[in-house]
């Protein structure tokens, strides 16, 4: 029986950034400096298949510090933590590495120059995201004023009106964040904000290249874990964009053949801290029922590397070098 042909238009760049890959590499140096098992607060990039692989080689995964033990590592997930864990981390005198993204970082640095120049924040996020918690906890408490529509910036009440600055969470919609942007400058025309964009590279790459690849496409899927902003974001820009059918899948086996039955074209792509392995199973998934052709969409080239951090790079204490 012959299989229908099928065009897939994959998304570059997709995948993993640098942020990801420069945390999962903490996690894996970490495991081979001090061995099993090391802690980790939170999963360390939201993706299970990533999360489960560590967790098989040693790691630890936990919500809270308390749940780690004083003499064993730690190590803060990609997406930043409040001030608060790492001061109680040192009081402890628990070994820790810090794997923030640097572009988490920045907005965490910002944040706290502002506050010194005496500025009031709004940050411009979703509440109870790991991130949005860490970048909020930068500050004392009443410091950082959280909206994440622009209808809630016409409720926000803010201390002093001549004395504000906005950051935002950097996995955002570019767009959804330009249309908050613009309403806090016109209710706050004094507001100050960042000296370059919050939202990531990688963010506002991948959305860029899914804007390029829905129009062509019958149907989008983005490979990403459900609690991922950034995989989130992607597929409503999909749809925003002009994908009638935008799905979010884990992994292949989580297809929905039935709504992708006379498709002639699939648009794939894959949030920021989803494995090229897992995008690979998608595919093969369509070659098994379709006769595929596959063509790069590509609107940008990344070769952005972060280091890890210098602790991990030296060797172990006793080890021979």
């Amino acid at each position: 029986m012959t299989k229908p042909p099928l065009t897939v238009y994959l998304a570059a760049p997709r995948g993993f950034c640098a942020g990801v890959d420069r945390a999962i590499k903490i996690v894996e140096m970490a495991l081979q400096k001090w061995g099993a098992p090391v802690y980790v607060r939170h999963e360390i990039v939201h993706n299970k298949f990533v999360v489960d692989g560590l967790r098989d080689k040693g790691a630890v995964f936990v919500e809270h510090l308390d749940e780690c033990p004083d003499d064993r590592p730690v190590i803060f997930s990609a997406h930043g933590v409040p001030k608060a864990v790492p001061a109680e981390a040192a009081r402890r005198e628990m070994v820790y590495v810090d794997a923030t993204c640097p572009l988490v970082s920045k907005v965490h640095i910002e944040a706290q120059r502002h506050s010194d120049n005496g500025l009031q924040m709004v940050m411009i996020g979703h509440a109870g995201h790991p991130e949005t918690v860490g970048t909020m906890g930068q500050l004392p408490e009443g410091e950082v004023l959280l909206v994440e529509t622009v209808e809630d910036v016409a409720s926000v009440q803010v201390r002093d009106p001549e004395k504000l600055a906005f950051v935002t969470q950097t996995t955002l919609s570019v767009d959804d964040t330009a249309n908050i942007v613009a309403a806090l400058q016109a209710r706050f025309p004094a507001i100050v904000g960042p000296h370059k964009e919050d939202i990531c590279y990688a963010t506002t790459n991948r959305q860029e290249a899914v804007k390029a690849m829905a129009p062509l496409a019958d149907a989008m899927l983005v490979v990403g874990a459900p609690n991922s902003s950034n995989s989130k974001r992607l597929v409503e820009v999909g749809a925003k964009a002009g994908c009638r059918y935008a799905q979010l899948v884990q992994r292949a086996g989580d297809i929905d053949w039935r709504a992708l039955e006379g498709i002639s074209s699939l648009g794939i792509t894959a949030g920021a801290s989803a494995p090229e392995l897992l995008v690979n199973e998608v595919i093969e998934a369509f070659r098994s029922r379709f006769d595929v052709t596959v063509e790069r969409v590509e609107t940008a080239v990344e070769n952005v590397e972060f280091k890890v951090p210098r602790v991990l790079r030296e060797p172990a204490l006793g080890a021979s070098t």
